[in-house]
């Protein structure tokens, strides 16, 4: 029986979160919006469309959205050689890997941004596929992106578990029909993920690597 990990990548294997909202930040500021940052962080795993639309006025100019996302690009890209990856992130990966499981990042990074998320996992041996934004017609918390992630995989619903660590991710897997498992290594609460479905909420890939054999990674799909 086929299975598989799929794995959001910023906020949960790899610590980016708080970067994107600075690099969002500053990139509104350029534009002449003011936003709280922590309105950006919480929006934080949306799709750039609908994070625009989420944290900036309804009237706005929207000419200007394009460039916003650019600006954010060209920031953030300032990180890319700096970029770390969370404690026993790629250990997990391999742990997945080791018991037989296709690992496939899900990931709305460019493919340049996913080389530098992948240079700072060092765990390109554990990784089987990578399903991407390119490939969907809508971002999270549509479930596109999980379900292209699905089909990379030649899984099933049933086969898949998903790790992801902000509420999108977890309204993307409901929406699928996927068991997300939630970590809080990007800044979103355990309340909050476990309001919106999560099955189970891990401090941080250190955490659900060392709990692997109790959690729903290796009981439902092992």
């Amino acid at each position: 029986m086929k299975d598989a990990v799929i794995f959001d990548v910023d906020g949960t294997l790899v610590d980016t979160n708080y970067l994107h909202a600075v690099s969002w930040w500053q990139a509104f500021r350029q534009h002449g919006h003011t936003v709280p940052m922590a309105s950006v962080h919480r929006a934080v795993g949306m799709g750039s469309d609908k994070l625009l639309d989420a944290v900036l006025p309804a009237d706005r100019d929207r000419s200007a959205d394009d460039a916003m996302r650019s600006g954010h690009s060209a920031l953030y890209a300032q990180y890319w050689d700096r970029l770390e990856a969370f404690a026993d992130a790629g250990a997990l990966l391999r742990r997945c890997a080791s018991q037989g499981s296709r690992v496939v990042l899900a990931s709305s990074a460019s493919a340049t941004e996913m080389g530098a998320l992948r240079r700072a996992l060092d765990a390109d041996d554990a990784i089987d596929a990578i399903a991407s934004s390119a490939d969907v017609e809508e971002s999270k918390p549509a479930p596109d992106l999980v379900e292209v992630a699905l089909k990379t995989a030649d899984v099933g619903a049933e086969q898949a578990v998903f790790v992801g660590d902000a509420v999108w991710d977890v309204r993307a897997c409901v929406r699928a029909g996927v068991p997300c498992v939630g970590v809080l290594s990007g800044g979103t609460s355990r309340a909050e993920l476990m309001d919106e479905g999560a099955v189970a909420v891990y401090a941080d890939p250190a955490e659900l690597l060392r709990e692997f054999d109790a959690s729903v990674l290796h009981r439902t799909i092992a």
